[in-house]
C-alpha cells in the first residue's frame, strides 16, 4: 500500500526473499545456494557451464481472427551443460509438494516438446 508517498516493499508472491549473489538476483535463498554449489562444481572443473534463467518455448505465439496470442514458454532456473557435453535443466523448488498447476502443465508441455531433455526438480 502506498501511505503518504511512501510505497512498501511489493511482497513476494509465494514468500521468498529476493537475494542477490555475484550481482545476479535470484527468487529465493535457496536458488541462490544452488548456484553457489553450481559455482563450485564449475570452478573444480565437474560440469562446463552454468546458464540462468533460460526461455524454452512451448508453443510459439499466433494470430487467429485477428487476436494475437503470445506465446508459451518455460523459464529454467538452471541450465548445467556436463563435461560429456549432456545438458541438466534445473527447477529449484520450496518442496516436494510445491508445484503450482501452470508448472505441472508447463512442465508436461516441457517433456513433450524437449524429449532430450529432463527437468531435474532440486528441493
Amino acid at each position: 500500500m502506498d501511505y503518504l508517498g511512501i510505497k512498501q516493499p511489493k511482497k513476494s508472491k509465494y514468500n521468498n526473499k529476493k537475494v542477490i549473489v555475484d550481482g545476479i538476483k535470484f527468487d529465493s535463498k535457496k536458488e541462490a545456494e544452488y548456484y553457489c554449489q553450481l559455482k563450485l562444481l564449475k570452478q573444480a572443473g565437474e560440469i562446463k557451464d552454468i546458464g540462468l534463467q533460460q526461455r524454452f518455448v512451448l508453443q510459439p505465439g499466433f494470430e487467429k481472427n485477428g487476436v494475437k496470442y503470445q506465446p508459451i514458454t518455460y523459464i529454467a532456473d538452471f541450465v548445467i551443460t556436463n563435461n560429456d557435453g549432456t545438458t541438466e535443466v534445473v527447477d529449484v523448488k520450496p518442496s516436494k509438494t510445491f508445484k503450482t498447476q501452470v508448472y505441472r502443465i508447463k512442465k508436461k508441455m516441457f517433456e513433450y516438446k524437449y524429449p532430450e531433455l529432463t527437468i531435474k526438480e532440486v528441493y
